[in-house]
């Protein structure tokens, strides 16, 4: 039989990865991510599929953020019946992160209809709605970490720690075709060593083919460690002038970290005892999930909570879930750090605390994640001297101050260390089941294109074999 790789999404780009595996008459799919970007071309992509979600036999679901699994719901609605295996910290964040997808959704289709109405246009239907997605995880399989499992007929899966967030994994296919045995890695995303409350990456051993992202593939990010002193340094700076500190956050893992080293500056007491409130009934939701699963911590943190030593509790940290308790926050003029979502800010309650604090000096937008192409965070990030925020342009007078080393993907160096580190497992002679010849091909995935590019060079450079595939291409495994 046929093995072949379609890459349906997330390619030349960082958002909407899936991946279509075909061994012969067996569909696999990794991931099912929603594509985010400009209203018009989030409709169209993520209504539009290129093969028949009924056929498909499987899915293995790397782990939770939405450009991974955001279309999972829709898919269903288009008829894809087949278990979803995946982690059981991933089944139970990918249920909140799913519902508050739907809910998005729904709060921006009746925005949108709104404006349709008034202009006699056509009006819209969200992808799927809050109750669809609550759904989803009931298809959902839960797999331990290196648990080897069978998926379909002559296709095994194993799922090893990707050390990105909470429950990620990095999945291998073991592939029988014939008298010959395929294995390919599947590291989208791969995160950072040394990230507070994670282990690191596992390096699976024995490829034959890779697909792997590059969403710093041309970057170096600085020390983890750094994180905490330009967070104690920008936080002070911001509160002695009487300031409020505003980070859009990811809810997912970000914020978690962010309440971290707030914790760790804060025991030190070397920044200012002032209120720290996380602005999301998701974040506080997902937080909570952390402290259930404990198992996928790294031994540091499994044994701070073993003393009592919990990190997401603080004397003056409080989660907001009501919101009028969050439109107060907008009101009251004492110096305070406020984490709110969506990390890029294109959505959620960072908007409202943006809309009311954007044009004060005295204030700082602390940034601690990657802001995509065309989004509020990157004209933030870019410092351009007015903003719009519902329509409406602000004039961003407040400090912007970006912290790079927070990011929980593998920089350049890293992933060329992940790939170093798959070759040298063959080359120290694995038995026969794992090994099948040298790493035959390299498939760069999760990148906008410069960033895929370059690391690309430097594994051609090595004498590798390195393909940048565009969206709905198919490459046949020979």
């Amino acid at each position: 039989m046929s093995v072949k790789i379609k890459f349906l999404g997330g390619v030349k780009t960082v958002t909407g990865s899936s991946h279509l595996i075909s061994a012969g008459n067996t569909d696999i799919l990794l991931d099912a991510g929603l594509f985010q970007g400009h209203r018009e071309a989030f409709y169209k992509i993520n209504t539009t599929f290129h093969y028949n979600p009924r056929t498909i036999k499987a899915m293995v679901l790397s782990h939770a953020h939405i450009d991974h699994c955001g279309n999972i719901p829709n898919l269903i609605k288009q008829g894809l019946r087949c278990k979803i295996y995946t982690t059981s910290a991933t089944k139970d964040l990918a249920d909140l992160m799913l519902v508050d997808s739907g809910k998005i959704q729904e709060e921006d289709v009746r925005y949108v209809n709104k404006i349709n109405r008034r202009m006699n246009l056509p009006l819209r239907k969200a992808l799927y709605t809050a109750k669809e997605a609550s759904k989803a995880t009931r298809i959902f399989r839960s797999i331990s970490y290196n648990q080897r499992f069978c998926i379909a007929k002559d296709i095994f899966a194993t799922i090893v720690d990707a050390g990105h967030i909470l429950g990620s994994g990095t999945v291998v296919l073991d592939i029988k075709d014939g008298d010959r045995s395929i294995r390919l890695g599947y590291a989208v995303d791969l995160g950072r060593k040394n990230l507070p409350l994670l282990n690191n990456p596992v390096i699976p051993q024995g490829l034959d083919y890779l697909i792997l992202e590059s969403t710093y593939g041309g970057r170096m990010h600085r020390p983890i460690d750094e994180a905490q002193s330009k967070l104690r340094e920008a936080i002070s700076r911001a509160i002695k002038r009487g300031g409020k500190v505003l980070i859009p956050s990811f809810t997912l893992e970000r914020t978690q970290e962010v309440i971290y080293f707030l914790n760790e500056l804060l025991k030190e007491k070397i920044i200012p005892s002032v209120p720290i409130y996380v602005d999301s009934p998701l974040a506080t939701n997902i937080t909570d999930l952390f402290k259930y699963h404990l198992e996928f911590l790294n031994e540091k943190t499994r044994q701070a909570f073993a003393r009592g030593d919990n990190p997401f509790e603080l004397l003056n940290l409080r989660f907001v879930r009501d919101q009028k308790e969050s439109k107060a926050l907008n009101t009251d003029k004492r110096p305070m750090i406020i984490i709110a979502g969506s990390g890029m800010c294109e959505s959620g309650r960072i908007l409202h605390h943006l809309q009311n604090n954007i044009e004060d000096s005295r204030n700082m937008i602390l940034v601690v994640g990657y802001m995509a192409q065309d989004t509020l965070g990157r004209r933030i990030v870019e410092k351009v001297p007015f903003v719009k925020i519902f329509g409406v342009e602000y004039e961003l007078n407040a400090e912007v101050v970006v912290i790079n080393s927070f990011s929980g993907h593998a920089d350049q160096e890293e992933l060329l260390e992940f790939v170093d580190g798959c070759l040298s497992g063959r080359q120290a002679g694995l038995p026969a089941s794992a090994t099948g010849g040298p790493l035959k091909r390299i498939f760069l995935v999760h990148g906008e294109l410069e960033q895929s590019q370059a690391l690309a060079d430097i594994l051609i450079s090595k004498g590798l074999n390195v393909h940048i595939p565009d969206k709905d291409e198919e490459v046949l495994l020979n």
